[in-house]
């Protein structure tokens, strides 16, 4: 499971743009736009609102293929997280999720924040294995971002020092998470055992971009 950003574009009821008509007559936009850094189990069930305006739980799960778990805890997040999170509006309004439980966009979506991530949440009453099986899949999450981030910087540049790549990884990855030098090493090795990435015969601590 990896992760995406999807540009979202957020469209207040009427209500809504009448309260704000001063606004709009002074030319500013209702239209609220953000960028959703989400997973790819929540952008595969987003998506699927640009043809419908409300989907059930059934029905997602039908439509996406994506495993049970998984759809539920994707669809706790994004309509039962963080009020500054909630993407979604779940009815009827209460954490658990049901077959035939309706979601729909939550049009009065507001952030301070442009490029807004959806912090996956823990379910209620999660096992310990089920809790060990989360944290996994995360670090397999940013596993891949690590190394996607070291392919673009390395097609960039050609050729960079050890710790000049490290530097630049994290200083890219930094708004999203904090990677560990020592990850980043690990994934360095492995893009190297793949042949992305190979280590300059002058200085072992230099690498090279494989085309």
């Amino acid at each position: 499971m990896g992760s995406a950003d999807l540009h979202a574009q957020f469209h207040p009821s009427k209500a809504t743009r009448e309260k704000a008509g001063s606004e709009a007559s002074a030319g500013v936009s209702s239209v609220k736009k953000h960028i959703l850094q989400v997973s790819t189990f929540q952008m595969c069930a987003l998506t699927l609102f640009n043809t419908r305006d409300e989907w059930s739980f059934e029905e997602l799960l039908q439509e996406t293929s994506i495993p049970e778990k998984d759809l539920h805890r994707a669809l706790q997040s994004l309509a039962c997280g963080r009020p500054a999170q909630r993407i979604l509006i779940k009815n009827p309004k209460s954490r658990e999720i049901e077959s035939s439980h309706t979601f729909r966009v939550n049009d009065e979506f507001q952030s301070k924040l442009y490029r807004v991530k959806v912090q996956a949440v823990t379910t209620r009453g999660e096992s310990e294995p089920e809790r060990r099986e989360t944290r996994q899949k995360v670090d397999d999450d940013r596993k891949h971002e690590i190394e996607a981030c070291l392919v673009r910087i390395m097609k960039a540049r050609k050729k960079m020092l050890h710790n000049d790549l490290v530097s630049q990884c994290i200083e890219q990855l930094k708004a999203r998470f904090m990677p560990n030098p020592v990850v980043i090493k690990k994934r360095i090795e492995g893009l190297i055992e793949r042949e992305y990435l190979a280590r300059s015969q002058e200085d072992r601590k230099t690498y090279t971009y494989v085309a």
